[in-house]
């Protein structure tokens, strides 16, 4: 046996001892949406003009005269229905996810210790789903969630998933890793929080862990052997998934836009600034630094991440 082969063997040993421990996690630490969250305690109802769902004073549109000018009822009203739009959207995505990692599971052969793991996550984010939907049906706001062009998407989604799974998680981690980062940035902040939805957020922080860590490993250890070809089309989809998946995630949709009215100026004052782009930039970091530490960011797909607005200057 060669030192290479003897290297990936370790490799591979590494990497099941990784999906065991994580499937193992999955069985001692998990959680309900509906045994494990008091749907029905008086003092987790929700009202819509508590002005405990208020934007958070940094939040980039809070930081406006247009929304600090307005009622308070109105201020909690818009904070709720951000929340329940990213809900919505959320377990639209974690949809995707789950037939994604179906597709991902069909494939794999007898033994293979991500098997067991891809069900568990399924299960995870079948009760994530639950959880949000529920949240958005006590919210009683209507939602969209995704846009038709990304409904229509996510049928390439799912197929990628079997066909070349390194991209399918590479989108995993777009639509994670941005909404992971803003809800533990508003656990860490101290603010008062609605208990419904500080908890909500503590039992999503605490599995979205085991799902980032799964994609994050399977991609140190697929892309490497990715033939150039495959490489190169990974290098160059990644900012734009990214991009795209953060600006979904980090930015109010078009339709609480026009309900509520917000002038164009108050958006581009909002998003536009130099510190909402910053918080994007953050958002990304973990996954943008894997990609440079697989060799994802070339001079061919650099300029992609700057044209995003998601490369961080200083990047190593």
């Amino acid at each position: 046996m060669t030192t290479i082969d003897l290297d990936e063997e370790q490799a591979a040993d590494r990497f099941a001892e990784l999906v065991g421990r994580l499937s193992h996690q999955s069985v001692v630490k998990h959680f309900d949406a509906y045994t494990d969250i008091a749907w029905d305690d008086p003092a987790w109802a929700i009202d819509p003009a508590d002005p405990r769902w208020e934007l958070a004073a940094d939040a980039p549109l809070a930081t406006t005269e247009w929304y600090r000018s307005l009622p308070q009822e109105t201020r909690a009203r818009i904070g709720l229905h951000l929340i329940v739009s990213n809900m919505k959207a959320g377990l639209q995505f974690e949809n995707i996810l789950e037939r994604g990692l179906l597709e991902y599971a069909f494939a794999l052969p007898d033994g293979a210790p991500e098997f067991r793991y891809a069900y568990h996550e399924v299960i995870e984010e079948s009760q994530h789903s639950l959880m949000f939907q529920e949240f958005v049906n006590r919210a009683g706001l209507p939602v969209p969630g995704l846009a038709w062009d990304l409904k229509l998407g996510s049928r390439a989604v799912i197929q990628m998933a079997r066909r070349f799974p390194a991209m399918f998680f590479v989108f995993v981690l777009g639509g994670e890793d941005p909404i992971d980062h803003v809800q533990r940035t508003v656990l860490r902040s101290g603010r008062e929080l609605h208990p419904l939805i500080e908890r909500i957020m503590r039992i999503h922080v605490t599995e979205e862990a085991r799902h980032l860590s799964f994609a994050r490993h399977y991609l140190k250890g697929r892309v490497p052997k990715l033939n150039p070809l495959k490489r190169l089309a990974v290098s160059m989809q990644a900012p734009i998934t990214l991009g795209i998946m953060a600006g979904l995630m980090l930015q109010p949709p078009r339709h609480l836009v026009k309900r509520y009215g917000i002038p164009k100026s108050v958006i581009k004052e909002a998003y536009g600034s130099d510190e909402a782009k910053a918080e994007v930039r953050r958002s990304l970091r973990k996954v943008r630094q894997l990609c440079l530490e697989l060799g994802l960011v070339t001079p061919l797909s650099k300029p992609i991440w700057k044209a995003f607005g998601i490369w961080e200057e200083g990047a190593a």
